[in-house]
């Protein structure tokens, strides 16, 4: 779980979600669609259609379309799409991302790092070696899931070992066994 990397900085990893590369459209965040379902009901505002039609086609509750439909009606469709966030901006912006992303898809050796798993102390002392800029775990937590779209990996807890005796178990072992039946 999440919670892990806190108490255990040591015995978890981020790697990069398993997006396929090539010409796989990345889905929606939240916030996109929850915009894409307030225009779609604007659009149906103006053909006229009633909120309790409007709510059953985009599956939420009546009074979510009853307020969008105040909104529509002061200030049109352009006043139900998302506004941008309030608050301090980011520390990193987006070129400075990029040059984070591509230092870390580098893997941890690259970086001085005996073992190829990244934690969040890891993340966070590549993060000011290449831009100098000194991020909480937290923050280097939202850097990796929301800016980077990596995901919390756990590593097996098994032998490499055990792998290879398994196949040698079936291959030997097991067609013996059978034929003893």
């Amino acid at each position: 779980m999440w919670w892990a990397c806190w108490r255990n900085p040591g015995v978890v990893s981020f790697k990069p979600s398993s997006v396929a590369s090539g010409s796989v459209v990345p889905a929606l965040t939240r916030p996109q669609l929850a915009e894409a379902r307030r225009v779609r009901a604007a659009e149906l505002f103006e053909q006229g259609r009633s909120s309790a039609e409007i709510a059953r086609m985009l599956e939420v509750s009546d009074e979510s379309v009853r307020r969008w439909k105040r909104v529509w009606e002061e200030g049109g469709a352009d006043a139900l799409r998302r506004r941008p966030a309030t608050g301090r901006p980011a520390k990193l912006d987006d070129a400075r991302v990029e040059q984070v992303r591509t230092a870390l898809e580098q893997g941890a050796p690259a970086h001085g790092f005996e073992a190829d798993l990244w934690t969040l102390e890891r993340v966070g002392l590549v993060v000011e070696r290449v831009t100098g800029v000194s991020l909480s775990r937290a923050s280097v937590w939202r850097l990796l899931t929301v800016r980077l779209g990596w995901s919390l990996q756990r590593p097996e807890r098994r032998a490499v070992e055990r792998d290879a005796e398994i196949a040698r178990w079936i291959a030997h072992e097991w067609p013996r066994i059978k034929k003893g039946r």
